[in-house]
């Protein structure tokens, strides 16, 4: 560099600092960027390896949540499944199950419906204990809702639904789902009595009194909150006034006008603002029997069921023919008050026996009866003879009879069986109906005879035992059905 003049030296040695100041400051931050990098991506790593290898239960249960949220249920399924068989024993084992039964009840169907209420009735069976349980039995009988069709078609749906909705506010009557459980119930026993109503008013057009007042009593009894109930009472109350126009003997004009003017209170007592109240007052004054007054309960619910109504009033235009359209059934009528019957259905009231002599109406004690029971036909001699509450099985139907007194109850117990003295001296009916004077206390067996002249020689009360023995020693139940009638009962007294 000898050789260099002094300036261009100065010049090359300059130029030189800067480049080595330069690359030096280039190393510097290279190195600093890979150390950040390596120490991100250790911890990326970290956390993965972490959640992957100590909770994957719990990472396939929030991938299922994750799924379901997108609508991918299938996915969402695998999952569960995955979690269900693969970890027995996890934490997560209960809401995994109970949400493959969400799966299949939000994806909707017929098909997974059906499969959403095994789902859940599983759930109910492995985990009974928990809070979940409540839910899961709700949420079968939302399935069996949304299954539901209208009034005219098919209504196992809906009694399925009324079943579930009963057995949950029965089992978990302190649930916080108890209000809506207590509507939906509101809703479909609305649906299946608009159906018995439909039948009923259709055989009333065809002047098939026996078939539609066997509809009339179960509907009076089952669904005292239908919306049409008012309408239901009248028409069977003109039941048994055209009843009591046909009857020749004054003790069964008595019977019918008794039961025709039952119906008519119940109008005003159950229904005290309806617009068949003035009619219902007017026939029971012209019968001579007194009126009475409208239960303040029932006009609360009546005004309640208004102020809705006036809220949620439907387009009347467009309420036909969307209901041509829609497969769901009209619940806009439904009542939105009052409790609803959780009582189980009895058997059906015979068509043939509702308008027989001595046939009870309704009782009109829902709310009274034994739950427990449900108003079961195999019921002891003394309840059959003492409540009115067991009318609509098929033996029934003519268990109460008009007169106390005319009331025979089953042979005593001192006797083995049809130990009675010969039936009175009338004549048997021209159409060949049963006699009005059978007993209350059968049992499980269908109405066995019982002669009006030990009406007051056996006391009711105690002998249960008794009847229950002298009627499984029937061998013949040709016979002892055939008994209902005056030839029968001659045949079995020797």
């Amino acid at each position: 560099m000898g050789g260099f003049p002094l300036n261009l030296r100065r010049l090359l040695i300059a130029a030189l600092g800067i480049s080595l100041s330069g690359l030096a400051c280039a190393g510097a931050y290279g190195q600093k960027h890979v150390h950040v990098t390596k120490a991100k991506s250790k911890k990326a790593e970290k956390s993965a390896d972490t959640s992957q290898s100590a909770e994957p239960d719990k990472v396939l249960y929030n991938r299922a949540m994750e799924s379901m949220k997108k609508s991918k249920y299938t996915e969402a399924r695998l999952d569960l499944q995955t979690l269900i068989n693969t970890y027995p024993d996890s934490e997560y084992l209960a809401k995994a199950k109970l949400a493959t039964a969400d799966s299949y009840y939000k994806e909707g169907g017929t098909s997974n419906l059906t499969q959403s209420v095994e789902e859940y009735k599983n759930f109910i069976v492995f985990f009974p204990f928990l809070d979940e349980a409540a839910y899961a039995q709700m949420q079968v009988g939302m399935a069996h809702y949304r299954m539901m069709e209208k009034a005219d078609r098919d209504n196992s749906q809906a009694e399925s639904a009324e079943d579930e909705f009963r057995t949950f506010l029965l089992k978990y009557p302190q649930s916080p789902l108890v209000p809506k459980a207590e509507q939906y119930l509101r809703n479909v026993q609305e649906v299946l009595a608009d159906g018995e109503f439909r039948i009923a008013r259709f055989y009333y057009t065809k002047s098939d009194y026996r078939a539609s007042g066997a509809r009339l009593v179960e509907l009076s009894e089952r669904y005292p909150l239908y919306s049409q109930g008012d309408l239901a009472l009248s028409m069977l109350g003109n039941i048994y006034m055209r009843a009591k126009q046909a009857s020749k003997n004054e003790d069964d004009k008595n019977h019918w006008g008794d039961l025709a003017g039952q119906c008519y209170s119940q109008i005003i007592k159950d229904y005290p603002l309806s617009k068949l109240v003035p009619e219902a007052k007017a026939k029971l004054a012209s019968m001579g029997m007194p009126v009475p007054k409208g239960d303040p309960a029932a006009i609360e619910r009546m005004q309640k069921q208004q102020m809705y109504e006036k809220q949620h009033h439907p387009n009347v235009v467009m309420k036909v023919p969307m209901g041509m359209i829609q497969t769901s059934p009209d619940i806009s009528v439904a009542a939105q008050s009052g409790q609803p019957n959780l009582n189980p259905p009895d058997d059906t009231v015979s068509a043939t026996e509702v308008l027989n002599q001595g046939a009870a109406g309704p009782t009109f004690s829902i709310s009274a009866r034994n739950i427990s029971s449900g108003g079961d036909s195999t019921s002891t001699d003394t309840e059959s003879v003492d409540t009115s509450s067991d009318t609509e099985s098929t033996t029934a139907g003519a268990q109460i009879i008009a007169a106390p007194t005319t009331a025979a109850p089953v042979p005593d117990s001192e006797a083995p069986a049809p130990a009675a003295t010969p039936a009175p001296s009338s004549a048997p009916e021209a159409n060949a109906a049963p006699s009005p004077e059978p007993s209350a206390a059968a049992g499980n067996q269908p109405a066995p005879p019982a002669p009006a002249s030990q009406a007051a020689a056996t006391p009711a009360a105690g002998n249960s035992q008794s009847s229950s023995q002298s009627a499984s020693q029937k061998s013949d139940p040709k016979a002892e059905s055939s008994s209902k009638k005056k030839k029968g009962l001659h045949k079995l007294i020797p």
